[in-house]
This record gives structure tokens, sequence and C-alpha cells, in this order.
């Protein structure tokens, strides 16, 4: 039993540690990409808002305000049926900027209203905006210099999450995003970065393929653009700020609505799963997102398996004694009983086990054929 206690346990850690490790060691092979500076592209900045009220004048203004030629940019933003006061601070600033327009639509989510707007755009570059996301002044630009490579068709940036606190939502998500970061760096020096952040993204416009209502956009979009023929490019010069969550509960609450959207969008795009027709991305694309959602499958298999056979092995009573701890620090620090919370080690057991835990009831819903298109702004 020793042998499938030990593959279940590689196979849970493998999306987390040693694809990450195998990513590193190809990208040491890999020669930088030459990027030029300068450019003239037209860009669109497309902003999706509900209920933003608080954000979006700031925001707006950033994007006004970026280190890029006033006359190539414009600033789009597609209200999902607001309902306080969100409107008509875009229709203000619209009104003394012609740069700026809105569209409204009826409540059909963030996916629904990324389609309407790009729809309406004949710019070369479109910009994904969060409606609470603030640029670098030189993010735009860094951007748009992606693009000067003619194999780049889609670029993200670099999340930095502003933290307020010791939090397990705040910290943890802070360190993940660190980690996700590097991890990106080095995927875009071997072939094509496979997760992106929504809210500092670009994309040649004549690449945008309409998405599902139940599509992850930052998710959903690269792969269209892959599928096309084109890398997707890490830009760490491009920099957003936002507001970590400070709540346990609703970071659970938005990385399990995240883990079944995606779900959905790997199954919809399983066929990029393909080494003949997609070579290293494929592999890519297996350990970065298939496995890791699914990692939570294996841990449990292999506490199951470890216990079950704990009394004839050593082997396998120290990795169920193992996993039987990490799950009782995980557990305690997510709910932050018995102040565990003020030591930095167990914020992260806490935040690993939160991820996957909320992967496991994103999956429930995917099984139980529930599709997520409507979002609550995120707050932090």
């Amino acid at each position: 039993m020793d042998i499938f206690v030990l593959f279940f346990l590689v196979l849970g850690i493998y999306p987390f540690a040693l694809y990450p490790l195998a990513i590193w060691l190809l990208s040491k092979g890999s020669s930088e990409r030459p990027t030029k500076t300068g450019g003239d592209a037209t860009v669109t900045v497309v902003i999706a808002a509900y209920n933003e009220e608080v954000h979006i004048e700031e925001t707006i203004k950033n994007k006004l305000n970026q280190k890029y030629p006033a006359d190539l940019l414009n600033i789009v933003v597609v209200s999902d049926g607001s309902t306080d006061e969100t409107d008509s601070i875009v229709n203000r600033l619209a009104e003394s900027n012609p740069r700026v327009q809105l569209i409204r639509q009826r409540r059909e989510g963030k996916t629904a209203g990324l389609n309407r707007a790009v729809a309406e755009c004949s710019s070369d570059i479109i910009v994904f905006s969060d409606a609470n996301s603030t640029y670098s002044n030189d993010a735009l630009q860094s951007l748009v210099e992606s693009f000067n490579d003619p194999t780049v068709g889609y670029v993200t940036g670099r999340m930095v999450y502003r933290v307020d606190d010791d939090s397990i939502a705040g910290s943890g998500s802070n360190a993940y995003m660190r980690y996700e970061n590097q991890l990106r760096t080095w995927e875009s020096k071997v072939d094509s970065v496979v997760g992106v952040d929504g809210g500092v993204d670009a994309i040649r416009r004549h690449l945008f393929k309409p998405m599902k209502a139940s599509e992850l956009p930052d998710f959903a979009l690269p792969l269209k653009v892959v599928d096309q023929g084109y890398r997707v490019a890490y830009q760490p010069r491009a920099v957003v700020y936002e507001d970590a969550l400070t709540s346990t509960n609703d970071e659970f609450s938005m990385r399990v609505r995240v883990a079944a959207r995606a779900i959905w969008t790997l199954l919809d795009y399983r066929r990029l799963v393909n080494p003949l027709n997609f070579g290293v991305f494929s592999w890519q694309l297996l350990s970065h997102k298939w496995l890791r959602y699914f990692s939570f499958a294996p841990f449990f298999l292999a506490f199951l398996v470890a216990w079950m056979s704990a009394n004839s092995s050593s082997f396998s009573l120290v990795v169920a004694l193992v996993l039987s701890t990490g799950i009782v620090v995980g557990a305690a620090s997510a709910l932050d009983f018995f102040g565990v919370n003020r030591f930095s080690i167990f914020r992260l057991i806490g935040y690993f086990f939160l991820i996957n835990v909320s992967s496991f009831f994103g999956f429930l819903r995917v099984a139980r054929g529930k599709r997520i298109t409507t979002w609550q702004p995120r707050v932090g």
C-alpha cells in the first residue's frame, strides 16, 4: 500500500512544488525574448463594474493619467445593472472627458459585459481593469510594449495586494500572489503563461472571441489566444494594486466561485491538453490548472490509504500523522482557533488548506451542473 500512498502524495504535491521546480529548470535554458520600446497602438481600457461607487472615479482617473498618449487612449465602463451611484459618477466624468464612455446592461454578469463592451471597441489593444484596480504610472505603456513581440497575443501584469492586517485572507493571498507571479515569470520564458489576473490584462482586439456568460474571463480569454496560435506573456513592470480581502469567509466564497468557473472553463477547453497540437503548453495547463484544482482528491486518497495501512507500515503511519496534523492546523488557522494566526507559518498552512477546500466545493458546484455568471464587488 505504501506505493499508493506515495503516488497520491506526490500527485497532490506536484502542481504546487514539483511543477514550479520543473518550469524553473526549463526557464534556465530559455533565452530572454527581445522586447522593443515605443509603439503607437490605440488602446481601450474596459472596466466591468457592479455597484462600485466607492472606487470607480479613482479607477477611471488612474487610467486617464497613465503615461500613455492621451489621443490613443479611451476608457469604457460597462455597468452590470448597478443600483448605486456608479452610473452617475461615470456619466459625470464622461461629460467632462470625451475619452470616457458608459455602457449599461441589465444584470448579466462580468463576462457578458466584457463581450458587449469589446464589440463596440475599435482600438488595436483592449486592456481589462477591475473597478477597484490602481495601476502603476507606466502600466499601460509596459503592457502595450509587450505586443511588439509578434508571437504575443495576450499580456498580463503583476498583481500586488495591499495588506493591512495579518489575517489568513490578507497575508495568505499576498503570499500566494507572489508565488504565482514568480511562476508566471518562468512560464513566460518557457512558452506561455497559464493563469492571469483580470485586473491588468491586455489582448490584441482581433484575437478577442466572445465568451460564454459562465466562463471566467481571465482564464478563458488567454486560452482562446493560445488556441489561435499566440503566446500569453507576463509583464512584471505593469503593476496593479488592489486591497486584499480581510475576511476568511469572503476569501473562501470568492475562491469557491473562481474554482467553479475555472473548472467549467477547463472542461470547455479540454482540447488544449493535447501535446500533439499544443506542445509544452498542454503540459503547463495540465500541471498548473487541472492538477491544482483537483489536488484535493489525491491528498484525500493519500490520507485515506495511509490510515488504512498505518498498522502495517511505518511510512504510511508517518504520512497519515503528517496529513492529519496538516488538516487540524489548517482548519484551526482558517477558523482562527486558539490565536494560531499570530504565526505566519500557520497562516500559510491555513491558506493552503483554504484553497484546497474551496476547490473541492467549487467542484461540487460543477458536479451539480451549477454555472455562475454574476459576481459581487471584491471588498478589502
